[in-house]
């Protein structure tokens, strides 16, 4: 097989199995990207790859469109990578939220390679999954933790409406000694941009981390809250957005939204 080839005995896959099954051409094409088409017993995706004529290419028995569902990838950005940025209105970083100059895109990251080995959803694994994604959960390049990349336009209209009013739990790493009542006014009675804060979950997690959980976040708003009390942040990871959480995903690691999940 082939991916280009002028010989007339090499044809679109998409046409194949086209001529095999009597359909239309776009319904062949979706076959071929639902990973339910294989040329001499190998999967491939790729409707516009060419194959021989002397080729053996199969539709599987149990071939459906029904599916051909949206997927929705939970990523756990490693620090140093950039993610969401292109929709910075829609939602708000956990620290500075700067764009860094050269750093990749956590898109980058989002492959077979790095898709979590326990993931529980079932899902297979297809090359489709991977386009057409967007994401309404901005996490600034410096931060680390829980982004979400999806298909769903459903899901998207969620996210992109109420990233404000869902809440958002960040583990925060600190360093530095907090001043008298430090706690008390980390939940409530500080300030940021002129304006006064909402009462805000926060707790100590160990001696150099703290647990937020608040909602509407905006660009370096835990570093100047921390600031205010005599705290300066090492680092910041987010680890739930509403109900969902980033559960044991290694760095790197992505899973699939499971179809129960809800934000």
């Amino acid at each position: 097989m082939t991916q280009q080839n002028p010989d007339p005995t090499h044809i679109r896959l998409a046409k194949r199995v086209a001529d095999q099954l009597k359909c239309s051409r776009s319904t062949a094409e979706q076959f071929i990207e639902g990973g339910f088409v294989s040329v001499d017993g190998q999967t491939v995706e790729a409707p516009g790859a060419r194959v021989r004529t002397d080729q053996a290419v199969a539709v599987a028995p149990d071939a459906s469109l029904l599916e051909l569902t949206p997927v929705t990838l939970l990523l756990h950005k490693p620090a140093g990578f950039e993610a969401g940025l292109g929709h910075p209105a829609q939602g708000g970083g956990t620290s500075q939220g700067s764009r860094s100059q050269g750093a990749a895109s956590a898109t980058t990251l989002l492959g077979a390679a790095s898709h979590l080995p326990e993931d529980a959803s079932g899902i297979r694994v297809l090359q489709r999954h991977f386009r057409q994604l967007e994401c309404f959960t901005p996490l600034p390049t410096e931060a680390s933790g829980l982004v979400v990349y999806t298909q769903d336009k459903r899901i998207a209209r969620k996210l992109a409406e109420d990233i404000e009013v869902l809440e958002q739990e960040c583990i925060v790493e600190v360093r530095g000694e907090i001043a008298p009542n430090g706690l008390q006014r980390l939940c409530h009675g500080l300030s940021f941009n002129g304006r006064p804060l909402p009462p805000i979950k926060v707790s100590w997690q160990s001696e150099t981390r703290l647990r937020f959980a608040l909602k509407g976040i905006r660009p370096g708003q835990i570093p100047a809250m921390c600031e205010a009390v005599g705290l300066s942040v090492v680092a910041v990871k987010r680890i739930r957005i509403g109900r969902v959480p980033l559960a044991k995903v290694p760095e790197g690691q992505w899973r699939y939204l499971q179809p129960w999940e809800r934000f």
